[in-house]
């Protein structure tokens, strides 16, 4: 089957799931679809095959190498250069640099670099998408400073917004990833893949939202863009920033120890009792869609498993199950599946952006709280969507 007739199936597949929860479809403006949509495919079709945006990829890719050689001296002079060695490989050469990548993004953020950059790429979506300036603001600011800490800019306001629109920045928050942790994204998977669904998602999110919750902002009443510097001294920003990449690096390692342990025991009780492992059942279920995105059929059933591991643990374990597949699938079934795993949807994102703005705002923390399957529904598929767009074009 043509890449193409895939691609209509795709989309005719994203459009009716996301129908399927939409309380006001008179709402939709079919302008807001096409529109994103058509410009995402163009940028895809730059960073994966045209000579500019290869290099544009290849450049990004050499500047994260740099940050990682920089990142090793820290964890080296900690860890008696372990690393090095050849020990504790991934702790300390994925996660340990999520840490100085942290700091930088708090220094450009204090120097109010990150704000400029924020409020041009936000006011040039905000045109494109049809939403208001704060939810493109958010989608931008999601991608410099992580789900969580994310929403700490906008505090003061949290109380103020409808739950549409706190729907809206939560579901950003969980469809894209933090800057702070793509060196160790980077690590695992081409750089290529990494960087277009950093741009594919932030356009998938607001073609999803669109059809999933759609509404229309006052232009009068739309909130403008906040400042997100707090007058704090360069040293107590950077101590800051720095704690809370620790507190990331730490939160990940935690995840992955637990979830793959438990995964192993799950898998081995599945095995005893029904003669197939839990991922093996999960990747029955997902080979459907993976077919539908582009995915060879023989390579479908695989490919599920690897995206049901995401959803239901996290995209570290899924990288890790990609990595070993690389053998056994096709160049471009490791393209689509390496777009598709570059987002924070999974069940555990939930607790974490609940729990971080419960931690600002009570009420918001409990709306979060109850639109959490919503939450992950509406952010599995802008990964479903982002895949869909890079298969057409790998």
């Amino acid at each position: 089957m043509s890449r193409i007739l895939h691609f209509i199936l795709a989309l005719i597949m994203v459009t009716i799931l996301a129908m399927l929860v939409n309380r006001d479809r008179k709402k939709v403006r079919v302008r807001f679809i096409i529109q994103p949509l058509v410009i995402e495919i163009l940028l895809a079709y730059f960073f994966l095959n045209s000579q500019i945006g290869l290099d544009f990829v290849q450049s990004f890719s050499s500047l994260f190498d740099k940050l990682l050689s920089f990142a090793a001296e820290g964890t080296g002079f900690v860890f008696g250069n372990m690393n090095k060695q050849g020990l504790a490989f991934f702790f300390l050469n994925v996660i340990c640099p999520i840490v100085f990548i942290s700091a930088l993004i708090g220094i450009l953020q204090h120097i109010r670099v990150l704000p400029l950059i924020i409020y041009i790429i936000g006011t040039v979506l905000s045109k494109i998408n049809g939403m208001g300036k704060l939810e493109s603001f958010n989608a931008v600011s999601s991608l410099f400073l992580g789900q969580s800490e994310n929403f700490i800019a906008y505090k003061n306001i949290l109380g103020k917004i409808s739950e549409r629109r706190m729907y809206t920045m939560a579901a950003t928050a969980m469809s894209t990833v933090s800057m702070s942790i793509v060196g160790a994204y980077m690590t695992m998977l081409s750089p290529k893949y990494v960087v277009t669904a950093l741009v594919l998602s932030m356009f998938s999110t607001f073609i999803v939202l669109s059809l999933l919750n759609p509404y229309q902002v006052d232009k009068e009443e739309d909130l403008q863009m906040l400042n997100l510097h707090e007058g704090r001294s360069f040293f107590e920003m950077l101590g800051e920033y720095i704690l809370a990449g620790f507190k990331v690096a730490i939160i990940v390692t935690a995840m992955l120890i637990g979830f793959i342990a438990l995964i192993s025991a799950i898998n081995a009780l599945f095995s005893l009792l029904f003669g197939i492992t839990f991922q093996g059942i999960l990747g029955y279920i997902f080979s459907p869609i993976a077919w539908v995105i582009g995915v060879p059929a023989h390579e479908a059933l695989q490919a599920g498993s690897i995206m049901a591991t995401k959803l239901v643990s996290n995209e570290f374990i899924a990288m890790i199950d990609l990595q070993k597949a690389t053998r056994e699938i096709s160049p471009r079934s490791v393209g689509i599946l390496s777009v598709f795993l570059v987002s924070f949807a999974n069940f555990s994102s939930i607790g974490i952006i609940a729990g971080a703005i419960k931690g600002l705002n009570e009420h918001q923390g409990n709306v979060i709280s109850r639109y959490g399957l919503k939450l992950v529904y509406g952010s599995t598929l802008v990964s479903v969507l982002s895949a869909t767009v890079a298969g057409l074009v790998i």
